[in-house]
């Protein structure tokens, strides 16, 4: 009697399926991102959350400059040779990714080891009453360790994502989260609680979280590359392979990380003008003390930003199953299958995050009472807040769409335009927005909300002009779209008269539940009725509904 073979291995996934496992798994990875912040402000507090929102936005940004464009660059090369049958120059791309990775990672560690207290008296200037130029300077050097491993982990993901496998990526990311969440909770607890040990000790261990995620998502992806071997190197097309020189292959790299390095180097960019800015902003134009400068700024920062990733963790999933997707079609000049994936990638994008948005907002002192107490400032911050995650994603996907489609120029000037208005206005508005009788952190926020607009708007226009894109379809659903979240909307403030408001945390916790379960249903009872539902997400989703009701 012969037993049956197993069959283990990796399994590719369609674009509408891709992108379901990678949002899914990049949700899971920032729920656990929402809810260590729990344990974790309470332990360390206003003052180690703005310590430890420094940290992470500098590390933001030097790991934009080392890491950032690479591993989509190599999902989009590795997609393009597997398509045309060069399976040799796949293999090599893989490959010298790693090595650059490698070198521009030490190279931004040693910067952030050396010049971290150089960027810490740009951050603070000359203000005193807060975190120091010593204690900044130490949670950047800590954190900087994790760019000696992230980048190499992000060039596996963008090999396997290049392959169409979603699973063990998205799989890594939720593993990443898990152990930097416990090492951020524990390790910062025993620190302050049981060690006795400083602040800036705490939030340094806090920050150590972000190397030993690494390393262990790191190791997973090693390990599920060499048992599915087999599945990498699976042939779908014969072909006389052409010769393709490293030096090419290298170039062709560099080509296609730049504008996705430029992409995240500018998002970064807009945090930095946040970090220099708002602070000493609040405190000179609006009468803030240094302490609830500080303060704001790390809800800008660390603690409303967490709501933000929610946001954005759509759209991250959607670019990253659409990258291969998208450039499978570009390369075979399938222009209806080009046209037809940008408006459902778009479509999809809003059908998610709208209603996300507008329901995050309305329950915003109740969410923020959940999450961190009761707030002067908090539940205000995160009701407009909030809407930047919306435009984000909106941007992240047209530019990435306008990148997969080679046109670099109008990444960069979109790019360029926005952060120059951000810029210019961030100052500006907070002043504007003190003499209106409105919080001049609303200033902040708006500055960066007309930044990425503008920045989407220029995106969308040349991809109509230039590439015939027809948003005729996305236009219904957008419709469609934000009907359905008004009916929502309207549903959640009936339940706020029926709800009486609380500064308990379970009341507050109570009236979310209730609140997300009826409000979801209207949403998703609207889209499903108005057929806009099947218009997004095609008549598959039928099929699946079908099965589930057999289930």
């Amino acid at each position: 009697m012969t037993k049956k073979k197993r069959k283990v291995g990796l399994k590719k996934s369609s674009f509408i399926k891709g992108a379901f496992i990678v949002t899914l798994g990049i949700v899971l990875t920032k729920i656990l991102g929402i809810i260590y912040v729990i344990p974790f402000h309470a332990v360390i507090g206003e003052r180690g959350g703005a310590l430890y929102g420094y940290a992470y936005t500098i590390y933001l940004l030097f790991m934009s400059l080392s890491s950032a464009g690479i591993p989509l660059a190599i999902s989009k090369i590795t997609s393009e040779y597997q398509a045309l049958g060069y399976y040799n120059a796949k293999k090599r791309a893989f490959l010298i990714g790693k090595r650059i990775a490698l070198l521009l990672g030490f190279i931004c560690f040693l910067l952030l080891l050396l010049f971290a207290p150089f960027i810490a008296s740009a951050v603070l200037g000359n203000l005193t009453g807060g975190n120091t130029i010593e204690d900044v300077s130490f949670v950047i050097r800590v954190i900087g360790t994790a760019i000696l491993i992230v980048p190499v982990l992000s060039i596996y993901r963008g090999y396997f994502e290049g392959h169409r496998f979603m699973e063990p990526p998205s799989f890594s990311q939720v593993l990443e989260q898990l152990v930097r969440v416990l090492v951020i909770v524990l390790g910062s607890f025993m620190a302050l609680k049981v060690f006795k040990l400083s602040l800036t000790s705490a939030v340094g261990i806090a920050v150590f979280g972000a190397t030993l995620g690494a390393i262990a998502s790191y190791l997973y992806l090693v390990y599920k590359k060499s048992k599915n071997k087999s599945k990498f190197n699976e042939k779908i097309r014969d072909v006389n392979e052409p010769i393709i020189t490293n030096k090419q292959i290298f170039k062709k790299i560099v080509i296609y990380a730049f504008p996705f390095i430029m992409i995240d180097v500018f998002k970064s960019l807009y945090n930095y003008i946040d970090m220099v800015t708002v602070v000493q902003g609040l405190v000179r134009n609006a009468g803030f003390s240094v302490s609830d400068a500080e303060t704001i700024m790390s809800m800008l920062s660390t603690w409303g930003a967490k709501f933000n990733m929610i946001i954005l963790s759509v759209s991250t999933g959607i670019v990253v199953s659409l990258i291969p997707n998208l450039t499978q079609s570009v390369v075979k000049k399938e222009k209806e299958d080009v046209n037809k994936k940008i408006n459902q990638a778009l479509s999809i994008l809003l059908f998610f995050t709208i209603p996300m948005t507008m329901g995050i907002s309305f329950l915003s002192s109740d969410i923020w009472n959940v999450f961190y107490g009761s707030s002067t400032y908090g539940p205000s911050v995160l009701a407009y807040y909030i809407f930047l995650g919306l435009i984000i994603g909106l941007f992240t996907a047209t530019v990435s769409i306008v990148q997969v489609l080679k046109d670099y120029k109008t990444v960069i000037f979109s790019l360029f335009i926005g952060v120059v208005l951000k810029f210019l206005l961030n100052n500006n508005l907070m002043v504007a927005f003190v003499k209106m009788g409105l919080p001049a952190y609303y200033g902040v926020i708006t500055a960066s909300l007309i930044g990425y607009f503008v920045s989407f708007l220029i995106c969308i226009i040349k991809l109509k002009i230039k590439y015939k894109v027809n948003y005729e379809e996305f236009s219904k659903n957008f419709i469609d779209t934000i009907c359905g979240a008004m009916l929502m909307s309207i549903m959640l403030f009936l339940i706020s008269l029926v709800l009486p408001s609380s500064n308990s945390r379970f009341v507050s916790l109570l009236h979310v539940i209730i609140s997300v379960l009826l409000g979801a249903v209207v949403y998703f009872g609207y889209m499903w009725y108005s057929k806009a539902m099947n218009r997004v997400f095609g008549e598959r989703i039928n099929k699946y509904l079908k099965k589930y009701k057999k289930v």
